[in-house]
């Protein structure tokens, strides 16, 4: 298989030569300037010039790419949570008992994104919410930016007020706001480890929509700040309190380079069984699993699932102090560049593992193939859900993952074994 490496712009943070390495490694890679090439690892902008209606490309069977045409509908901040408010209400016209709602209105299984807004257009929605609870406090995120960018904290309406409408000419105010932006309300109850709020960036490989069929990568880490949480409005400016991302915290007096201000998911694992039970954490982690399933089957309904197409997705996993996990965002293009040497060894192996998944045994891709692996060649990556597996086991059966009742062999959990077995939905 040929790559012309001087026909695509490679993702902005990708380390080159791990991808080469990889591609050598299966005898897939032929550098070469005027050839073709059939193994594409694009930028999501790339993306869009191959799928474009005007300047699109017709893709052969032997050709697939690393992303979805229309990936943004899980990956931008607005649109992930329009995707998920919409499948909400889609399952309550259903009566589907997974949309049930607590005594206050809430929903009981898929409450798992913070309270959010789109700026400006929901903007007197959102005022009608802050003044219910005026001492809240609000995050505000660019829609379409990552690594931190753009992002600020509010405690004041005055302090978001160019996004708001002119009364007499419903216009708005300043040109600022044409960029549009989301309001959540900010989880200010972080879990803490060492006084420091932190976040999981967990990796999940899907390889077709329709049917849904996903995996989750094992080898996830928490990303910590550098600097001791507070919630204290004087520190709402710090985003070294506040923000995870590596882009920022890279730049505090406090940064380490060895560990990089990360944690394994085995790490984070051990220190919760240790510290609030074995059986708490492992809800914890089945919730997380919950909540990323439930997040694909939002969009899946408007996903362009093109037969082409696989990607692996960087998901942000917010606990907070009562270990309930929150759906922050989902990136096309999570990093992988290295800040460690562990980090490069374990985005190696996630390359490594998810191309031996999209090209199982090495071979030429065809398009056409069921897209089933063995698992021989999983690696670190487990199925996470097969949607055409829970079809055969019964229309109820998401719910009975979620509530935690045993359905036998596939149970949620063999709770007098404490030995985990498989979810319901796998």
């Amino acid at each position: 298989i040929r790559i012309m490496a001087g026909k695509v712009k490679w993702v902005t943070d990708i380390e080159k030569s791990v991808l080469i390495n990889n591609f050598e490694k299966r005898g897939w890679i032929q550098v070469a300037e005027n050839e073709d090439w059939n193994f594409y690892w694009m930028s999501v902008q790339t993306i869009r010039n191959v799928f474009s209606v005007e300047t699109g490309y017709r893709l052969s069977d032997d050709q697939i790419v690393n992303h979805f045409p229309n990936h943004y509908e899980l990956t931008r901040k607005d649109l992930m949570v329009k995707n998920i408010k919409r499948y909400r209400k889609e399952l309550e016209k259903e009566g589907s008992p997974l949309a049930e709602k607590d005594e206050n209105g809430k929903y009981i299984y898929l409450d798992f994104v913070p309270v959010t807004f789109m700026l400006p257009a929901d903007y007197n929605l959102f005022v009608e919410e802050f003044r219910k609870n005026p001492s809240s406090t609000w995050i505000m995120k660019p829609c379409g930016k990552a690594q931190g960018k753009g992002i600020f904290l509010i405690n004041k309406l005055s302090q978001i007020k160019k996004w708001s409408r002119d009364s007499k000419t419903s216009s708005f105010v300043s040109q600022s706001s044409k960029e549009a932006y989301v309001i959540s309300l900010y989880i200010n109850n972080p879990l803490l480890i060492g006084g420091k709020k932190f976040d999981l960036r967990l990796y999940v490989l899907v390889s077709t929509y329709r049917p849904l069929r996903c995996y989750m990568y094992k080898l996830g880490f928490c990303r910590f700040c550098t600097v001791k949480y507070t919630p204290s409005t004087s520190e709402l400016d710090n985003m070294f309190v506040h923000l995870t991302n590596v882009a920022i915290q890279k730049h505090g007096d406090d940064y380490n380079h060895i560990h990089g201000g990360k944690w394994t998911v085995s790490n984070l694992r051990l220190y919760l069984e240790s510290t609030r039970g074995k059986e708490v954490t492992n809800k914890l982690f089945d919730e997380i699993h919950w909540i990323i399933v439930q997040s694909l089957k939002a969009v899946a309904p408007v996903m362009n699932n093109d037969k082409h197409c696989f990607e692996c997705y960087g998901y942000d996993i917010i606990i907070d102090d009562k270990l309930k996990p929150w759906l922050i965002e989902v990136n096309a293009s999570p990093s992988l560049t290295s800040s460690t040497a562990n980090d490069r060894i374990l985005k190696y192996n996630l390359i490594n593992d998810t191309l031996n998944i999209a090209v199982p045994n090495g071979e030429i891709p065809d398009c056409k193939w069921n897209k089933s692996p063995p698992k021989e060649v999983l690696g670190n990556y487990e199925v996470l859900y097969d949607e055409e597996m829970a079809q055969s086991d019964g229309p109820d059966r998401d719910l009975r993952s979620r509530s935690g009742q045993s359905t036998g062999v596939k149970g949620n959990r063999a709770r007098d074994s404490g030995k985990p077995v498989l979810t319901t939905w796998k």
